[in-house]
């Protein structure tokens, strides 16, 4: 553990050097978290008829997700615009560990302390370990406080209790705190196969963001109304990104050779 906590540090005295990496841990928390807030904040006494409105115009089955009984319709109508942002939350554990990793292999061959780390007598699970890791903790911790900010303003915005439970319901708590994490170790695993095979830490960077086009997706279709997210797709999800995950740690172990890394570069 102290070899693999030794690597942390060393990762996060490197990394945050980076105005990219500094830019997308603090501020892309803050603005995923503004922009739900702020349509929760102007939805407030939205009138009924626009509930309406918005009600007759979903596909069949989705105002009832949406709607749970017992809310009007302007509260109804502020679920479903909070709820249309949410998946902006599942950008903040891709984007963060991807704009880390891919700056850690092929960051450390420019600085040319790759050499040297590679020499010691850490193993090469817990150099990937340690590295996962640097990335991993700062993106779920930041994913976490942004939803705990995001939770406190609906709180101090919201008056009605039942609203409070409806935006924060189940599926955007396995969500946050089980499908996010999960997230975070898949951007991580594929920026780290990235960063092993290229040379240049900008090149590391864009192709390793390709890993955010299917929260984009997600987010796009349910805004098109093509799908509304539920417990059981949130589930599904989760399972799927569990299974994805232990093939992408795999892989990452199996393309990770630190001598061919070494003699590429020469």
């Amino acid at each position: 553990m102290n070899k693999i906590r030794t690597i942390i540090w060393k990762e996060w005295a490197e990394v945050f050097r980076n105005r990219l990496v500094i830019f997308t841990v603090v501020f892309l928390p803050l603005l995923m978290t503004a922009i739900p807030l702020g349509i929760l904040f102007s939805t407030r006494g939205t009138a009924s008829a626009t509930g309406n409105a918005m009600n007759s115009q979903l596909p069949s089955g989705m105002s009832q997700s949406m709607c749970p009984n017992g809310l009007s319709e302007s509260d109804c109508f502020q679920v479903f615009m909070v709820s249309e942002f949410m998946m902006l939350f599942m950008l903040i554990p891709v984007a963060i560990p991807a704009t880390i990793a891919a700056y850690s292999i092929v960051g450390e061959k420019v600085t040319r302390s790759l050499e040297p780390l590679l020499a010691t007598p850490i193993t090469t699970l817990e150099l990937l370990v340690g590295k996962c890791l640097a990335a991993v903790i700062p993106a779920v911790l930041a994913t976490y406080a942004a939803f705990g900010i995001f939770a406190l303003g609906t709180w101090i915005i919201v008056a009605n209790k039942m609203l409070l439970v409806a935006l924060l319901d189940v599926r955007w708590l396995i969500a946050i705190f089980i499908v996010g994490p999960l997230l975070a170790l898949l951007a991580v695993t594929f920026s780290l196969m990235i960063s092993s095979r290229v040379n240049d830490p900008r090149v590391a960077e864009q192709i390793s963001m390709i890993i955010i086009l299917p929260v984009l997706g997600g987010f796009f279709g349910q805004v098109a109304g093509l799908f509304v997210l539920n417990k059981e797709i949130i589930s599904v999800v989760a399972i799927v990104m569990l299974a994805l995950d232990v093939l992408m740690v795999y892989l990452a172990t199996r393309v990770f050779q630190r001598e061919q890394i070494l003699t590429r570069w020469k």
